[in-house]
């Protein structure tokens, strides 16, 4: 058994959530205006994988395996947490996951399910898509889920879904507030939350009063749904709650800044949703005990709080302006390249049998590797700075070879050999494993400064 008081674990997945190991509440102090009514904040970033959606994953496996289900490739319409939780979860159970995804998704949700080894079907779809939209992630899913080997466990109609809250989320509040609760308020997403929750709870004491906070239609508040689009979920159970409401976006991150900034609390814009919701619904009365749920934390969403809070994000630097004429100095290399001047290895030879001298311009580690004899090793850089032109014909008519590894660092000392005003300066094209596989002699070990031009 795990021993959730030092927190000693064999494995990730039993420090999964239930009411010997709840995820902690927290008073706030600052953002609410109340005198009387006391608001907690129940974080569940604090799960194993980051969100309110692992006890949602967990149950979800667990219920098809219980059932007997053969489990292999597993895929789910996620807007981020749940894909999060099932590929971890999955890593686990050694399955395959698959996530169908709006691109809408910030980055870098896309890109910590892609690290937690999902495999992404993106689409063009909306962050909050409306019913009757075949082409959503729902669709795909379920599409996906009908093939051999495939399994789609959907979020949206599995009753494991608001069982995992019943079972998990409504005990640990209850028993964290020794049963004194007056009000649960969750965000709109799937609904599993508040309305697993919700029955628990109405189940304890039917005086409770459960509320729900949703986004407006057009939102950009990834993970929840407005009104219209909660018709997708077979768990929107309004007859259920006391009340929704709808919040905008600027509440909702509005609300998160201070939820960061004021309580330290790392929350999420759902969190912000969450708590304006709260605001909206409950009166500062003696005796009101408030649990809102904070999904997840502030780091999945930076794009999105960059988006809706520009005042906290500084501009990025601008792009270094082009290099001026950077395209026809390129242009210049590609035309150096299949010049005259650029020839072959056996060409070379007879050049060097001529007296003609060869500048190699590789580094001294490749020179312990292969070299040539008689060869001047001057790596490019010091040919750069000039160094090597003493070794060099005071002839400037004279002929001069230039090598390489494979024929680019050579052709650029061509063009300085060049501008330095040597008329008759060659590249050996390939370099020298051009030069190897044309048979001619190499020498292995050759140590930089032994050469000519080096002592």
């Amino acid at each position: 058994m795990p021993d959730h008081n030092l927190r000693v674990y064999e494995s990730a997945m039993e420090m999964l959530s239930n009411a010997d190991n709840p995820t902690p509440i927290v008073r706030l102090q600052r953002v609410v205006p109340f005198q009387h009514t006391k608001v907690y904040a129940k974080l569940e970033w604090l799960n194993p994988f980051g969100s309110v959606k692992d006890r949602v994953a967990a149950n979800l496996v667990a219920d098809a395996e219980n059932r007997g289900e053969h489990l292999e490739n597993l895929v789910e319409p996620t807007s981020g947490n749940t894909g999060m939780a099932l590929a971890l979860i999955s890593n686990a159970r050694r399955y395959q996951f698959t996530a169908t995804l709006s691109n809408a998704i910030p980055l870098e949700k896309r890109s910590a399910l892609r690290l937690f080894g999902t495999h992404l079907v993106e689409l063009k779809d909306d962050l909050c898509p409306m019913p009757g939209q075949p082409e959503g992630a729902m669709a795909i899913a379920a599409e996906m889920g009908q093939q051999p080997g495939w399994k789609s466990l959907n979020q949206y109609k599995n009753p494991a879904n608001p069982a995992a809250h019943f079972r998990t989320t409504g005990p640990e509040i209850w028993r964290q507030t020794g049963g004194h609760i007056t009000h649960f308020v969750a965000g709109l997403g799937t609904c599993g939350t508040i309305t697993g929750t919700g029955r628990f709870l109405k189940q304890q004491n039917p005086a409770i009063k459960i509320y729900g906070a949703h986004p407006t239609v057009g939102h950009d508040i990834p993970g929840v749904r407005s009104r219209k689009a909660l018709a997708l979920t077979d768990f929107f159970k309004p007859e259920e709650y006391d009340g929704i409401f709808e919040i905008t976006d600027a509440e909702a991150y509005g609300m998160a800044r201070r939820l960061i900034q004021e309580e330290s609390l790392i929350v999420g814009p759902t969190s912000g949703m969450a708590l304006a919701g709260v605001l909206k619904a409950i009166a500062d009365e003696p005796g009101n005990v408030v649990v809102v749920v904070f999904p997840d934390n502030a780091f999945k969403y930076m794009s999105s709080y960059r988006k809706h809070l520009p005042d906290l994000f500084p501009a990025e630097p601008a792009a270094p302006a082009p290099v001026p004429y950077a395209d026809q100095l390129a242009a210049a290399v590609r035309f150096a390249k299949a010049s005259p001047d650029i020839i072959e290895p056996l060409e070379a030879q007879q050049l060097l049998a001529q007296g003609a001298p060869l500048v190699d311009v590789r580094n001294a580690d490749e020179l312990q590797r292969q070299s040539i004899a008689g060869a001047i090793h001057w790596p490019l850089g010091d040919l750069t700075a000039g160094q090597a032109l003493a070794a060099l014909p005071d002839d400037r008519s004279a002929s001069i070879v230039t090598i390489c590894a494979a024929g680019t660092r050579s052709l650029y000392a061509m063009l300085l050999l060049k501008a330095k005003g040597y008329q008759n300066v060659k590249s050996i094209r390939g370099g020298i494993d051009a030069w190897a596989r044309s048979g001619l002699p190499t020498t292995v070990g050759v140590k930089p400064g032994s050469e000519q031009g080096q002592g």
